[in-house]
């Protein structure tokens, strides 16, 4: 007996590693060689790799493809219908799983529902990326970003309370309290912090 769990109408391909506590629900297909951590939730009909990278605690919903390159870190949250993409110009009669382009989602990031996340990309640790949102480029931590191309709108606890504008380089967190200073454009935990 397996120590996570599978809904009888989905499919796991061998090889294929999954985790202690992980639960995968109905219609789902785990593709060899992914490797998926503990305590993860697939929603229904979510596809997983080939040889996708998928770390602990991370929530898919409903609808995600999580394809090869791409690389979930803990504690990521894929909202309903988002999109990765592997290649960056498509043609059907054109092979290029040769050109494929890694995406690294970084610990804590959330990514909106029917948000774009276009192949090459890196999402920061605790960003935010808000629903419909079309990433074409890196989102530093911490930041929210929305609109198509998405762009900055402001900053985001690890919590996942937006925070105010920071003042004089600092804010702290009106929900938990964390303090985090703004240096050369980025946001980071205050020292101590």
């Amino acid at each position: 007996m397996s120590d996570y769990f599978v809904h009888e109408s989905s499919y796991v391909d061998e090889p294929a590693r999954i985790g202690a506590g992980t639960k995968i629900w109905h219609f789902c297909h785990v593709l060899s060689g992914s490797v998926i951590g503990e305590r993860c939730s697939f929603g229904q009909n979510c596809v997983i790799g080939p040889r996708a990278i998928i770390g602990n605690g991370v929530k898919v919903q409903n609808n995600v493809s999580i394809y090869e390159g791409v690389t979930l870190e803990d504690d990521v949250f894929c909202g309903p219908s988002m999109v990765f993409t592997n290649v960056v110009n498509p043609r059907s009669e054109i092979v290029r799983k040769d050109e494929y382009r890694a995406t690294l989602v970084k610990q804590g990031a959330s990514i909106g529902a029917n948000a774009t996340i276009v192949c090459g990309t890196t999402i920061g640790r605790f960003a935010f990326v808000g629903a419909g949102a079309v990433v074409t480029r890196d989102v530093p931590d911490f930041a929210l970003v929305v609109g198509n191309p998405a762009r900055r709108s402001g900053w985001m606890c690890r919590c996942g309370v937006k925070l105010a504008s920071p003042e004089d380089g600092a804010v702290s967190c009106g929900a938990c309290g964390r303090a985090y200073a703004l240096e050369r454009g980025l946001l980071r935990p205050a020292a101590g912090a």
